[in-house]
């Protein structure tokens, strides 16, 4: 019976790796592109090269520099992705669950002094927690720099429900900021 149950999960992990995989990132979401074309007609986005080796704690997102003629210095662009937990608690086994961990993509835009200046969840695929999606939430973030606090409860309102995704996407936050300040060290 043993070998049986180990078949059957070993199974079905293979399927849910097949067909019920994470979808791939989507790098140029409608709602970027919006932003983008309100910057001017003469914007030029680059990806910013990383050495892997250097910067390993990238996994699943990529930085962009946004170039506009009409201003010496560019801006940037965080866009990736939170895996969170699943319906029924992050305490379950997430590899025996059929299609893995949840998730949730957004970007953020930082400024030249690498200031947030905007940040937008634009895929949400989580059973719970959507909340954290809403404008008024997401605000809050507006004016976080690296070196400064941004904690849930604290500086960052926690929201009832949504308890995971508020505190995986303010510590992503928090970590992607700081690698694009040591990104920026490096290239300029």
């Amino acid at each position: 019976m043993q070998s049986f149950k180990f078949i059957f999960i070993f199974v079905l992990n293979i399927l849910s790796n097949l067909s019920f995989s994470q979808e791939e990132i989507d790098y140029t979401p409608k709602t970027l592109t919006k932003i983008l074309k309100s910057e001017g007609e003469h914007v030029k986005i680059d990806e910013l090269p990383l050495a892997d080796s250097m910067f390993a704690e990238i996994q699943n997102g990529k930085y962009f520099e946004i170039h506009n003629n009409s201003e010496p210095t560019a801006k940037f662009i965080y866009i990736g992705r939170v895996n969170s937990c699943r319906a029924g608690g992050c305490s379950i086994d997430e590899s025996s669950v059929l299609g893995g961990f949840e998730y949730f993509d957004y970007f953020i835009l930082f400024d030249r002094e690498l200031t947030v200046q905007q940040i937008k969840v634009f895929n949400y695929q989580a059973t719970k927690g959507q909340e954290i999606t809403a404008k008024n939430w997401l605000k809050q973030f507006i004016g976080y720099k690296s070196g400064s606090d941004l904690q849930v409860g604290k500086q960052i309102d926690g929201i009832s429900g949504a308890t995971v995704s508020a505190h995986s996407l303010t510590a992503d936050v928090v970590s992607k900021t700081k690698i694009l300040e040591k990104i920026c060290s490096k290239l300029y």
